[in-house]
C-alpha cells in the first residue's frame, strides 16, 4: 500500500458488518428473552440417547415419541443397518467425490432403479440433501422467462429453488384448483415454460391436494407438475407408494416425482423420479448434484433395503395409516382443532398462539410425550402448533393416552392468567 495508511470507511452501522448486529439475530436474542421470562425453556435441539421410533430417550428418560419422521419404522431395521454396515465395510463412509468424475457406486444406481420402478417411470435421480433437491431441481429447469406457482403451504425448499431459477413466482390458496385455473387462464401466455409445485401430503398440514383436479388443470394449460412426496412415500397408497397409487393415476401424468430418503427410507437425501430426459438434464446439469459429493453408499444401500422392506411388508403401511386415522378421530372427538388433517402420519393441534403451543409442548414433555411446537415465523401465528408425527410402531395404548393428555393439559393452559394475558 506505498505505506499508506487505511482509512475505515465511516458511516456504516455495526448492523452491516457485524453479526450479532445483524436484525434477524437480534429478533431471535428478543425471542429466547422474551421465552425466559415466562419459564420456557427451548424446546429444540434436544439431545437423543438411542434411536428415535415410538419412544425416544432423552435425558435418561424415555418419552412417547411424536418428533421422527420413522413412519413405517425402518430406521434401526436389523436388514437395513446390516446393508449400511456391508456397503461401509465394502466402500467405506464416503463416496469421495462426485458421482459425475468418480463417486459412482453400486448401491446408488440399485436404488435410483428401485425408486423409478415404485413411482412408475423410466429413471430416478438421488441427491445428497433434500432440501437441495428441490432447489437445484427447480434452480434448474426454470429460468427468467418462467413461471413457478405453488400451493401456499408448500415446503421452504421449493420457493427456494424459485428464487434460484430467477423465475416469477406466484402461489394460490391452499388446494385451490380453481383459483390456480384462473391464474394460468390470465397469465400462461406471458411466459415460456410455466411449473405448478405442490406436496403428496402437506407437510405441516397433513393433508393432500385433489391430484386429478390438478393434473386436469396442468395439461389444459401446457404447464408442468411437480409433486413433493417427502411425506407421502410409505402413506398413501395400498403399498406405500404415493399419491399416485392412492388416486389410482397414471404416473407419468406428472412430470416430476419429488421425494426424501430421510423419512419412510431412513436414510438422509432427496431423489428426483421422471422421464428419462428429465433425469439426464439434471445429471448433467443440476448443480446440487454436479458439484456435491455422491450420497455416502451406506446411506444409500440403507434407504435401498428400506425400500425393499416397505415392497415386502405392506402390513407396515396399513398399521401407519391406520394409526392417522385413530390419532384424528380421537382428537376431533376431544374438540381439539386438527386444521385440514385427513388422518395421514403427519397430525397439527393449531393452539392459535405460539406461546400456548410452547406450553402445551413443554406441559406434554413433563407428562413423557415429546411433540416440539411450530411457532412463529415457521407459520403464522394464529396457525401456531404441535405437530404430531405417527409411526406404524406407535401402539393404540400410546396414541389414546397422548390425545387424551393433549386435551387436559389444553383445559388447563386456556385456563390459565399467564396464558390468558398473553395470548
Amino acid at each position: 500500500m506505498n505505506g499508506a495508511q487505511l482509512q475505515a470507511p465511516t458511516g456504516v452501522p455495526e448492523a452491516h458488518y457485524r453479526i450479532d448486529k445483524f436484525a434477524d439475530y437480534q429478533a431471535l436474542t428478543l425471542q429466547r428473552d422474551l421465552a425466559k421470562k415466562v419459564d420456557l425453556e427451548s424446546p429444540y435441539f434436544l439431545e437423543h440417547d438411542r434411536l428415535a421410533r415410538d419412544t425416544a430417550m432423552i435425558g435418561g428418560r424415555e418419552y412417547i415419541n411424536f418428533g421422527t419422521y420413522n413412519y413405517l419404522d425402518l430406521n434401526g431395521h436389523p436388514r437395513v443397518n446390516e446393508a449400511a454396515y456391508q456397503a461401509m465395510m465394502k466402500y467405506g463412509t464416503s463416496a469421495s467425490a462426485s458421482r459425475l468424475v468418480s463417486g459412482e457406486r453400486p448401491p446408488h444406481r440399485e436404488l435410483e432403479q428401485l425408486i423409478a420402478e415404485i413411482h412408475g417411470t423410466p429413471a430416478a435421480i438421488t441427491f445428497v440433501s433434500g432440501h437441495a433437491t428441490n432447489v437445484s431441481t427447480i434452480g434448474t429447469l426454470l429460468g427468467k422467462r418462467d413461471l413457478v406457482l405453488h400451493d401456499r403451504l408448500i415446503h421452504n425448499s421449493m420457493l427456494q429453488g424459485a428464487l434460484l431459477s430467477g423465475a416469477m413466482r406466484q402461489p394460490f390458496d391452499h388446494n385451490d384448483v380453481k383459483g390456480l385455473d384462473e391464474l394460468l387462464t390470465r397469465s400462461r401466455r406471458k411466459f415460456e415454460k410455466v411449473l405448478i409445485c405442490i406436496e403428496g401430503i402437506y407437510s405441516m398440514d397433513g393433508d393432500m391436494p385433489p391430484l386429478p383436479d390438478f393434473i386436469e388443470v396442468a395439461r389444459k394449460h401446457k404447464a408442468l407438475i411437480m409433486i413433493d412426496e417427502a411425506h407421502s412415500l410409505g402413506a398413501l397408497g395400498a403399498r406405500g407408494h404415493g399419491i399416485a397409487e392412492h388416486f389410482g393415476i397414471d404416473p407419468s401424468e406428472v412430470d416430476i416425482w419429488m421425494g426424501t430418503l430421510s423419512k419412510t427410507l431412513a436414510g438422509c437425501g432427496g431423489y428426483i423420479a421422471g422421464s428419462e430426459a428429465l433425469i439426464t438434464l439434471l445429471k448433467h446439469s443440476a448443480s446440487g448434484f454436479l458439484y456435491s459429493v455422491g450420497m455416502p453408499p451406506p446411506i444409500a444401500a440403507a434407504s435401498l433395503e428400506a425400500l425393499r422392506i416397505m415392497e415386502e411388508e405392506p402390513d407396515r403401511v396399513r398399521k401407519l395409516q391406520a394409526n392417522g386415522k385413530l390419532m384424528l378421530d380421537l382428537a376431533r372427538d376431544a374438540g381439539l382443532n386438527t386444521g385440514y388433517a385427513i388422518g395421514s402420519p403427519v397430525l397439527p393441534i393449531i393452539t392459535g398462539s405460539s406461546l400456548l403451543a410452547a406450553r402445551l409442548s413443554k406441559a406434554l414433555f413433563e407428562a413423557g410425550i415429546n411433540a416440539p411446537p411450530i411457532i412463529y415465523p415457521a407459520v403464522e401465528e394464529r396457525v401456531a402448533r404441535l405437530r404430531f408425527f405417527i409411526s406404524s410402531a406407535h401402539s393404540e395404548e400410546q396414541i389414546r393416552f397422548t390425545i387424551d393428555e393433549v386435551a387436559r393439559q389444553m383445559r388447563l393452559l386456556t385456563n390459565s392468567p399467564l396464558t390468558i394475558a398473553k395470548d
